[in-house]
């Protein structure tokens, strides 16, 4: 592995990126290894195809090498090696997320132990900060000599202490488990309330002025944010109150964290649970929902949830499995459920592409017929393609003869990642820019949003535009903003997004001096994740 030097100079780094790629395309042999080395996706590739490869790559390649994920954390770890007051904000903004930090960027672990690692004095005579990295030592110093500090605000982050154990980021990484685990006993055992709680910070929140109505509690950040079930288990026994209005809905991608949540009498109605259950692959959380008596046929009460009405339709347009479908059904959910405007859950089922789940409700006697314009939406929403242009050859005023509610299913079907569907959709001449999904988005916003690199490439090379708008009245640059900075979707490409955008025509970024943080795309500054803006910058920063 490379060594960085204890200097890093971002603009050589960029400059070793550019002079790396260039190598590669010219063929040169050391260049090709460093990326098959460096670049999982790049193991398999041919030399033609790894000449197709971009700058982020070579950033990524560069990155990877000396020790950081991607090139945002190299990028970030450079950024942070100010002096003073200055790099601890930074390595702080590293340990906690925005919702406690009054930023926009996402808690980075990694980084933040590396620059601890390096500068061991950062987190220095301040309880506070030794909370953020479980420094126990230090928190029994500081319980000895005072010992009401375990209820006090403070630090830089003007935090409780037990909350500054548990929304630190740390505790996702190995080393830092018990450490952080010993430091919550330390405080509880001294009387710190289980309780603490912060406003939310996110903007436009701030450090300064936190959002009252949005309280994060101690334990949302063990359960809800870190899903650490150890660190969940001490403040349930130690009397944290499972009814913080955050923690169940946030734990649900830890089943252990959710079977703790409810074993202390977590109430469901009311947190929306059920229904950020449908929208996980694993069906666990909605089984122990429905287990402790989560309600089967709860009623959705805002929009787009509203718009289909019950959970077993929110499944449905969800795409969710049969397992989840089967819970339903078991737990009372009504297998003849109809949306608002009249749609059956069998027709639903068909119109997404779900036969196993329509056999399911068909079996409990909630089959009907399709028309022919519905048996193409069914076809086309399998990736059938056969059975899709055999309809269309006898109907071939399909897909245009089909109601604006139908034409929806492209953008639905491009939000769930059915990317075999949208392409045959766009290959059968359905309209691609048509609104739909949750947020009244065309597909290529809902595919950049997803971080689909592959798929809002083909979007693009077949009509789609980046100034197409959605329903939060903006375009796909303002897509790419958001989802960039607060990923989402595990794994998305959002510098791919942008890659494919500049390659159709989305005209190059430059920075505002006057907020440095922006990239501005004609006219209108964005904040955009470090390796997004990267992209969009190309040789302008």
């Amino acid at each position: 592995m490379p060594i960085l030097p204890d200097r890093v100079n971002l603009d050589h780094l960029r400059k070793q990126a550019k002079a790396l790629l260039r190598a590669l395309r010219d063929g040169e042999a050391e260049a090709i290894a460093r990326f098959r080395r460096a670049l999982p996706a790049a193991a398999g590739l041919s030399p033609e195809a790894l000449a197709a490869l971009r700058l982020h790559d070579a950033q990524s390649c560069l990155a990877r090498d000396h020790g950081f994920a991607s090139w945002a954390e190299l990028k970030s770890h450079a950024e942070a090696q100010g002096d003073g007051g200055a790099r601890q904000r930074l390595w702080l903004e590293r340990v906690y997320a925005g919702d406690v930090t009054g930023s926009t960027n996402p808690a980075r672990p990694a980084v933040a132990a590396r620059m601890l690692a390096e500068t061991p004095d950062l987190a220095a005579g301040d309880p506070w900060l030794a909370c953020a990295i479980g420094d126990v030592a230090a928190l029994r110093r500081a319980t000895e000599a005072d010992p009401a500090w375990v209820n006090r605000p403070g630090g830089p982050l003007r935090l409780p202490p037990l909350v500054a154990v548990t929304h630190s980021s740390l505790l996702r990484l190995p080393d830092f488990h018990e450490r952080l685990r010993d430091s919550a006993r330390l405080l509880l055992a001294a009387g710190a309330d289980p309780n603490q709680r912060i406003g939310n910070r996110f903007p436009p929140a701030s450090l300064t002025v936190p959002d009252a109505a949005q309280p994060l509690s101690a334990l949302y950040g063990a359960a809800g944010s870190q899903r650490d079930a150890a660190m969940t288990r001490l403040l349930l026994a130690a009397g944290a109150d499972p009814d913080d209005g955050e923690s169940l809905y946030h734990a649900l991608e830890n089943p252990d964290c959710t079977r703790l949540l409810l074993a202390h009498g977590a109430r469901i109605p009311g947190t929306n649970a059920i229904y950020r259950a449908l929208d996980l692959a694993d069906a666990t959380p909605l089984e122990l929902l429905l287990a402790a008596g989560g309600n089967a046929r709860e009623p959705a009460r805002n929009p787009p949830l509203s718009d289909y009405g019950s959970p077993l339709l929110w499944a449905i347009r969800r795409r969710r499995s049969p397992r989840h479908v089967a819970a339903l059904l078991a737990a009372g959910a009504d297998p003849r459920d109809r949306t608002p405007s009249g749609i059956s859950a069998w027709r639903l089922a068909m119109q997404f592409g779900l036969a196993e789940v329509a056999a399911l409700l068909a079996e409990q006697g909630a089959a009907e017929s399709l028309t022919e314009e519905e048996a193409f939406l069914a076809a086309c929403a399998s990736a059938d393609e056969a059975a899709a242009r055999a309809i269309a050859a006898r109907r071939p005023d399909l897909p245009a003869a089909l109601s604006a509610q139908q034409l929806r299913l492209l953008p639905d079907l491009a939000a769930e990642g059915a990317d075999a569907a949208v392409r045959l959709m766009v290959g059968m001449g359905w309209p691609i820019a048509v609104p739909g999904g949750d947020w009244n988005a065309s597909a290529l916003n809902l595919a950049v949003f997803r971080g689909d690199a592959a798929l809002a490439r083909f979007l693009l090379a077949h009509g789609a535009h980046w100034t197409e708008r959605h329903g939060h009245g903006d375009d796909v640059r303002g897509t790419l903003s958001w989802a960039s900075v607060n990923e989402p979707v595990a794994g998305g490409d959002w510098p791919g997004c942008a890659q494919a955008l500049r390659d159709h025509g989305l005209p190059q970024g430059r920075r505002d001096p006057a907020a440095p943080g922006m990239v501005v795309i004609e006219g209108r500054g964005r904040v955009f994740s470090e390796d997004v803006a990267e992209v969009l910058l190309g040789d302008s920063d």
